[in-house]
Parts: structure tokens; sequence; C-alpha cells
């Protein structure tokens, strides 16, 4: 077995976190060396788990290949092969990593592999705690904070906010995946026909979609807002680090909720400078 040095490994981690990374690494680099590449080792393994899950193999070949990295987690060692292993043994071993939190991640793309509905909103707020609550939880050991039960608590509702967001942003692409993530207590509510496999809403519908984007914002900013009382519990550079990220998430969320209707055209995004001018403003206390 070819061996990868701890220093090698997490230069592969950060390499991984620069190339693919869009919003979080606008916050990464804003912390001190040791704590970017834990969190880096922690993305490159979350990045690998995604990859799987959004790749184009048969299920049951992503099943597998989920159930190889799970198993493989719970034997990294400094002295495997994997250079992301590798990175993440160590920071396991120096900041106490919650390690079962990739479980739940994993648990969550298995749940996308198999096509998982969502009938009820407690039905998603499960998904999302195990896609994003749990890097959250894992980010929340490299910040490092004095009350971690209740920070705990904060970061999984800053995780359902986040990962809401992300369903907001994606409707259009997800459903084109087959994947429809909104509750369908949601839908019927406001009558927007959205079902894998079938086209999507018309325009007769395009009221109720607009009606059920601000549902959803509203729902989300709800959980910004307990989300957000993290980061009075960080230090100053973990904390610019979890408001860049948020705060870029937030002014996403705010564009959909500017033009809701578009939700199902078009992909909505910010422009490098923006994400740079929320990084900017975040280093500086400024943000969220």
């Amino acid at each position: 077995m070819v061996t990868t040095s701890v220093p090698e490994a997490y230069r592969e981690c950060e390499r991984i976190t620069r190339e693919r990374a869009r919003n979080f690494s606008y916050g990464i680099r804003l912390l001190p060396g040791p704590k970017r590449r834990a969190l880096s080792a922690v993305y490159a393994f979350a990045r690998r788990v995604d990859d799987i899950g959004d790749g184009d193999l048969p299920a049951t070949e992503k099943l597998r290949l989920l159930a190889e990295a799970r198993t493989a987690l719970h034997h990294a060692s400094p002295r495997s092969g994997d250079p992301v292993l590798v990175a993440l043994a160590d920071a396991e071993s120096r900041l106490a990593l919650p390690m079962s939190a990739f479980d739940e991640l994993i648990d969550g793309c298995e749940a996308d592999v198999r096509g998982t509905k969502y009938l009820t909103f407690d039905d998603l707020r499960h998904y999302c705690r195990c896609v994003a609550g749990s890097i959250g939880r894992l980010s929340l050991a490299v910040f490092g904070t004095a009350d971690r039960a209740v920070a705990e608590r904060r970061a999984d509702s800053l995780g359902v906010a986040l990962q809401l967001t992300n369903i907001l942003r994606d409707v259009r692409e997800d459903h084109g995946n087959g994947r429809v993530y909104l509750p369908a207590e949601d839908l019927q509510r406001f009558g927007v026909h959205l079902v894998p496999g079938e086209p999507g809403p018309v325009a007769s519908d395009a009221d109720g979609l607009a009606r059920l984007v601000r549902f959803e914002v509203g729902r989300a900013e709800q959980w910004y807002r307990e989300g957000f009382a993290l980061l009075p519990m960080l230090d100053r550079r973990s904390r610019a680090c979890c408001a860049s990220m948020s705060g870029i998430y937030h002014e996403v969320l705010q564009a959909i909720a500017a033009q809701p209707s578009r939700a199902l055209r078009r992909r909505t995004s910010l422009p490098a400078w923006r994400k740079a001018g929320v990084a900017a403003r975040s280093l500086a206390g400024m943000a969220p």
C-alpha cells in the first residue's frame, strides 16, 4: 500500500476544496491553518459521498459504493493510502470529530439514491438534518465552543436552513434528475404539480408556484434565525467562516424570494464578487 503523509493528505483535501467547493470555500479560507485543513478534510469526504449519489451509475452500484465509503470511514487511519481518510483520521484525533455524523450524511445520500419521497415537512426536516445538519456538527467540532450542547442545536438549525435554500435553488435541476424534495403536502396545498419523471408545472401553475416558493422561503428564514444564534458562540475567525458560508446561502434565498416564479426556470446563484463581499463583511464582523 502506498502511504500518504499527513501534510500531503491535507494538501490534497485543500485542493479538492478549492476546486470543487462553490460557496463553502469562501468561508473556509477565513480560518487559521489547522482549522482550515481539518474542515477541508470534512468537505473532501462529504464531496466524495455526494459525487457517488449524484453520479451516473445504477442505483445498486451507488449503494454498494456508499456502503464501501461507510466502511472505509470507520477504518480510517494515518496509515491509509487514501489521503482524504488520512487527513480525517488526523483531524479526528486532534479535534474529536463526531464521525457518526458522516453516517447520517451517507444515510441521506442513500435516501436520494432510493428516490425517497417526502410527504410532510417533518420527513424533509429529517433528511435536511442528515445531509446538512451533520456537516454543521462536524464543522462545530472544528470551530470549538464553550457550550457544545446548545451550539449543536443551533448548528443543526442552520444546517436545515442551508439545505432548504439548496432545495429551492436546485428545484429545476433536481426535478430533471427525478428528485422532488418539496413536501407533497405543500405541493398539494398550493396546487403545484411536481412529480419525478413527469413534466413540471405549466404556465397556469405559476401563481401557485410563486406562493409555494414564498412559503418555503419564510420557513427557511425561521431556521436561519435560530441558526444565526450560533455565531456569537464562536471565536472571531470561526464566526467569520460560518457567517460567510451561511451569509452567501442566505443571500441566495433572498434572491429567490425576490423572483419566486423563476424557481423552475433557472438556478439562482450569486456572482463571485458578491460572494467575496459577504466573506469580507463576515471577517469584519458585519454579516450576516
